[in-house]
């Protein structure tokens, strides 16, 4: 069912071709402008992520018909995701996207995400890890969608957490951690924002994507063990 642009497809997870970066001449210049003013060398890239074996748990895949009831506040909340590769801190923005918030807030209570594999990472053009489909086909959710939002200039630098969909008013259980700033369309519900190992998810995408190419199923495999949001 949900999956991340560009394109966007239904049914299938789509292969993004390689996205434009904004302000090309100035990051090409960068290098050769630092050279000039002195600085130092530049930051070596991430290390591959070591990951622990995932365990013999697999998830509930559990569905349900319709969208839970409201009942977050319009607040922060954390979430942390125990992964087999480490820790996650998110902070959730249930003010700007309380819908959303919501959902991943009961899906985290039912302990749906337990044991679902992180699907797919991109390493070029949309620099994500996409996250929370139970069947690890890109195309498995809940059993309920519900609408955008937040979307009004809505961008996706580095540390974004947002929703991933086949098409508007899509959303389910899938979502994505943006690693390097992407140049996603305005489509993609942002509802939070990693606080806490952003550099294991560079050290994911820089153990690459399985089989090689630049998007599908990581190469060191990533589990959630599981997934808590509180208040605050």
């Amino acid at each position: 069912m949900s999956c991340v642009p560009p394109p966007v497809s239904p049914a299938t997870s789509p292969r993004p071709a390689p996205g434009r970066p904004r302000f090309r001449a100035a990051l090409l210049a960068a290098p050769l402008l630092a050279a000039l003013l002195g600085a130092g060398p530049a930051q070596a890239a991430p290390a591959p992520a070591v990951c622990a074996a995932p365990g013999p748990a697999t998830p509930t895949g559990q569905q349900w018909q319709a969208e839970p009831p409201l009942t977050i506040e319009a607040a922060t909340y954390t979430a942390t995701l125990n992964t087999t590769c480490g820790p996650l801190t998110l902070e959730l923005d249930g003010a700007a996207a309380p819908r959303t918030v919501n959902s991943f807030a009961f899906l985290a209570g039912q302990r749906y995400f337990d044991h679902t594999a992180c699907h797919r990472i991109t390493t070029d053009g949309i620099f994500v890890l996409q996250c929370g489909d139970p069947t690890a086909s890109g195309t498995g959710g809940p059993g309920y969608r519900f609408p955008d939002e937040n979307l009004a200039g809505a961008v996706y630098p580095a540390g974004t957490v947002a929703m991933a969909n086949a098409g508007p008013g899509t959303n389910g259980s899938q979502f994505f951690l943006v690693y390097r700033d992407s140049q996603l369309p305005p489509n993609y519900t942002p509802f939070g924002r990693v606080t806490a190992g952003l550099e294991l998810l560079n050290g994911i995408a820089a153990a690459g994507v399985l089989g090689g190419g630049g998007d599908g199923a990581p190469a060191v495999p990533v589990v959630l063990d599981n997934v808590v949001v509180a208040k605050g």
